[in-house]
Order: C-alpha cells, then structure tokens, then sequence
C-alpha cells in the first residue's frame, strides 16, 4: 500500500535517510552476505533444545536440517543483561548487569581498559561506548532492533526507544498480561550513544509489528535486524501472564510465524541472506565457556559462578549454507558479533577482538552464493535551510558492489504531498558522486538512486527525504511566559524561539496527524514537559555536543482535535520547529 505524507500544519516531516558512506572491505573469503538477522531466545541448554524429545521440533528438527547447526555455542555469562550487551559490543559482563539491571544506573566510573572494556559496574554504557550500530552507521549501512509488545501498555513504556529513566527502577522486570516487553533483553537502549539521539532511537528502536512491511522489500530490509521476543514468546515465562503455556514450546512457535517471513523475503533471497537463532544463555547451573573468554573489569566469574553462560548451541540458515550443516568449532557470544563485523567489513569491538574468538568461516559458509546485484546508497538531509530565497539540498550517493563494478547511477526527484509528483531524472554526471538541487520553502522532496554494475545487474532504488522547513512561528500557536525569537549557533534557520524562564510554556491545538516537536540540544539546555491531550511526558534535553534539529519529541497518529503543550521546568529551551503529519493512502 502506498504511503503519502500529506502536509497538516507547515514546518517539517522527518524522515528516515539512507547513509552513503561505505565500509572497509568485507573480510576475505566470505559470502557477499548483505543482510544479517539475529532472533534471541531465553535459557535453555543445547542438550534440551536439540536433544531426543525436543519441545522444539521446528528449530531442532526442521531448521537444523535446513542450515548449519552450532552445537557448541555459548552464552558469555550469566544471567541475561551481560549476554543481550555482549552481542553488540564485546563488553563484558559486570556485577550490576549480571543481576539483569534492576535499575536503570549509569556505568561508572566508565574509564577505558584493554580490548575497549569499559571498567565499572551500571548498567548504561557512555556515549563513547560504541555498539554494532554505530559501525554499521559510520560505514553507510542500515540497522533495525524490532521489540515484541514494546508499547503494548502506553502506561508502562512507549511504542519505541523504550527504556527506563537513568536511576530509574525497570519496572519491565516482570511481564503483565497485558504487556511481556522485557527493557533487560533490548540491548540497544543501554547505550548512550543511542538513547540520546531521540530520532535515531524512536526509528531504530522500534515494535516487532513493523518487520513485517520493512521485510516486503529489499529496499526497506536494514542490513542488520536483531529480533526480540517478549518474555512469553521468547520461552523465559512458563506458564506466561496471559495464560499460554510458555517456555520452548512457545518460542518454537515463534520461530514458525517469523522464519519463514525472514527467509522468504525479497532481501534474504536475493542479497544473501544470514539468520542466526540462538540463546541467551543456557541453564544457570551450565557456566561453561569457549574461545579463551576472559573475565572483563566488572566481574571475576562472566557465568557468576563459572567462566561462562553454557552451551545454549545454535542454528544458522543461508543461501550460503548447504543444507544440514553441522560444525563442531566452538563459537559464543563475542564470535558473532566478530563475524558480522567481518561480513560487513568492520573493526571487532571489544571482547570481539579476543585472540581465542575466531568468526564463522568455511564450516558453516559451506555453499556458493555467487555474485549478488550492487545495493546503492543516497543521503539527503532530513532538514533543508530555508534561509536562502532558494535551499540548496546536497546529494549523495554511492554503491557497494555485489561483485563485479558498478559502473553507473540514475538519480531522481519528486515532490511529495497529498498527491506526489512524478519522478524527474537529474542530471548526474558520469564519476560524480554528488549534486545539489535547488528547493522551494515549505516544500518536501523524495530522492532515489539505482545503481547498475558491469554485469548488468542493477540496484534496488535507494531512498532520501528531504523537508524545507517555512518558519518556526506555526499558526495557532499560543506563548507564555518570554519567549523571544533569537539567532542560535547551529540552528536551521539561524533563529529559534528561546526561553529560560521556568514555567514558559507553548500550546497548539491541532487536528489529526503525527506531531513532531524539533529543537536544539546544548550543553546549557534543560528539561521539558510535553503534554499531549492531558498525558504529560518530561524529557531531559542537555546534550554534552551541541546538536540543532533534534527531533524531542514524536506523538501517535491519531483522529480528531488534540491539544498539544510544552512547559519549561528548566534551563535554555530552544524549539525550531513543529510539523503535524497526516498518513493517507
């Protein structure tokens, strides 16, 4: 079903937008493996799972014939937190994180030691801290963490990024019948470096219930997805809360509805796709380890009472795996973050970069995928200047190649709004990578990109939104307390409205749509209060780099009137613009 953004109120949409940097070469001898899904489950032991009476018929039986079978495959500690953590950045486990962290502390002191170890105990990482999707980003790749029923009771925790506030109890530790989204098992929300970019966190950080329309296309499918069951589904609660029975059997179940959807999509088939299920940890009475794992600064015994979290085994499916694969090398944790690192071409972080890790190689990668069809890249910003009589946008694209050279571009243009506007070729000259276009105030552009190689082969159309904003003022807006409009060192226009006076407040009644709430963050910004239609939610806006067009704040598309209001509780509140947005079509 099409998607069209159709403009309520002006100023700004946000979208989504491909990176085009590239990322150091792809490790040598490895499949052209484009992208990389992970699904996690919950505490149990090889022996269990793929052993003589299995509750898991489906994974033990049918997947493992169809893929390659790790049966000697670790978890890296004990309980779950240390392993979730593990799997994206190489860090070690600590006493806090060993307890699953019952409450949301920061990691301190947070000074660095070897292998990238970040010393301490707590439980969110620095932003210096990197993850899996940092590299991913910083090389021009794409990256997604789909959470099961996160959101399902607003009253608990939002639709996405959700995470409890520093210092904070998690108060997701145990499921409801109504809500079985667990914080411990989302890695990615214990990173600095992520939570504190809102609209990376709130696009990245998302529902389960959005993979489904990300698999449709290749286009859409991040290169990197990491899948998390909620506590019923994943086989941690037997019975579970809302009355299912639970345990593996139920994780069984949910590998039944979600492999075949991950395997048959347009981007497994056709970019070489890698599924990796497996376990957090095994049964805690299993602290075994593998591969030379070290204890790292925060704790003595990874497995609490053991050097590791056990044998859990684990079952990979690729068109670059020959059915029934079996590989007896020992992996954990930590070799398949190095693995993907090396598929992707990356550096290994952390305990990834350990001598004894090694990465999956010739026993499991045992078929020929052959060469694969480029994949093109295209960045625009998400916010144009209007300061100019006419925005200037920048683009830029790029490719990775499948195999053979990719020898050419087509570069296109639309309009968009209630209706959009037909694609127009630009002009893009042979061995340029970039071009800028000229833009209107108020309006809102689509830019895409094909690239085609040697071989013939082209490209999906690779995607960017631009927006040009038309003013921060909005129409029907109502001010208290003294705001002025000042210039603002970064901000997008060169001026925003500004306040420090707590208790300044902005209200705007709308109808239907989106609302998106754009602002600065800096080093001296404080906190606010956004109520939307009487729920009020406070958000902490300093950041230690300052950053303009900052997306603070994001509401649900919903029918009728709202009434939509900010509150300065204190500091410098700097907002540079508002857009409500109404999906048809």
């Amino acid at each position: 079903m099409s998607r069209v953004w159709r403009l309520a109120l002006a100023s700004l949409v946000l979208a989504p937008v491909a990176l085009w940097t590239t990322g150091s070469a792809q490790a040598a001898g490895l499949p052209p493996i484009r992208h990389v899904f992970v699904i996690v489950l919950e505490n149990e032991s090889a022996a269990t799972t793929f052993g003589a009476g299995s509750p898991a018929p489906y994974l033990s039986g049918t997947l493992r014939a169809e893929g390659a079978y790790l049966p000697h495959y670790y978890g890296i500690g004990h309980q779950s937190n240390d392993n979730y953590v593990a799997m994206i950045s190489g860090q070690a486990p600590n006493a806090q994180n060993q307890a699953d962290c019952q409450f949301f502390d920061e990691l301190a002191p947070g000074t660095v030691g070897s292998y990238g170890q970040v010393q301490g105990t707590g439980c969110v990482y620095p932003s210096s801290t990197s993850t899996i999707a940092d590299q991913l980003a910083a090389a021009g790749l794409t990256w997604r963490d789909y959470n099961e029923s996160m959101g399902a009771d607003p009253a608990r925790e939002p639709g996405e990024c959700a995470h409890p506030a520093i210092d904070a109890m998690d108060n997701t530790q145990t499921a409801t019948a109504g809500d079985q989204y667990a914080t411990r098992h989302n890695p990615f929300v214990y990173f600095h470096s992520i939570i504190d970019d809102t609209a990376l966190c709130d696009s990245h950080v998302v529902n389960l219930g959005l993979l489904s329309r990300d698999l449709a296309s290749a286009q859409d499918t991040p290169n990197y997805v990491f899948i998390t069951p909620d506590l019923c589904d994943d086989g941690h609660d037997a019975p579970c809360k809302d009355g299912r029975p639970g345990g593996l059997a139920q994780a069984d179940g949910f590998l039944r509805q979600w492999v075949p959807q991950i395997v048959g999509s347009p981007a497994f088939r056709q970019e070489h796709g890698l599924l990796i299920v497996t376990f957090d940890e095994a049964a805690t009475s299993d602290t075994s380890a593998c591969c030379g794992e070290i204890p790292g600064p925060g704790s003595p015994q990874p497995g609490v009472e053991g050097p590791g979290g056990g044998d859990t085994g684990a079952v990979l499916l690729s068109p670059c795996i020959a059915p029934g694969t079996v590989s007896a090398t020992p992996y954990n944790h930590y070799s398949m973050l190095r693995s993907v690192e090396d598929l992707f071409g990356l550096a290994h972080l952390g305990y990834a970069a350990l001598p004894g890790e090694s990465s999956f190689g010739a026993d499991v990668f045992t078929r020929s995928c052959g060469p694969s069809p480029p994949v093109a890249h295209v960045s625009a910003p998400a916010l144009a200047s209007s300061a100019a009589p006419t925005p200037r946008i920048p683009i830029r694209w790029s490719a990775t190649s499948g195999g053979a050279a990719v020898v050419g571009f087509t570069v296109q243009v639309r309009t968009l709004g209630a209706h959009a506007g037909r694609w127009r070729t630009l002009p893009a000259q042979s061995g340029r990578d970039s071009l800028t276009f000229g833009g209107a105030p108020g309006a809102s552009y689509q830019f895409r990109v094909e690239a085609v190689d040697q071989a013939g082969r082209r490209s999906g159309w690779a995607t960017a939104t631009c927006v040009v904003p038309t003013g921060v003022l909005v129409r029907g807006g109502r001010y208290r307390g003294s705001w002025h409009v000042r210039r603002v060192r970064d901000a997008w226009e060169g001026h925003a409205i500004v306040t420090s006076q707590p208790g300044a407040s902005f209200s705007l009644r709308y109808r239907g749509g989106a609302v998106f709430v754009i602002g600065d963050r800096w080093p001296q910004s404080g906190r606010i209060e956004v109520t939307l239609d009487g729920h009020a939610r406070e958000l902490a806006l300093r950041s230690a780099r300052p950053r303009a067009r900052a997306l603070l704040y994001s509401g649900p598309v919903r029918p009728g009137a709202h009434r939509l209001t900010i509150t300065v509780l204190s500091g410098v509140v700097a907002l540079e613009g508002l857009a409500i947005a109404a999906r048809s079509g």
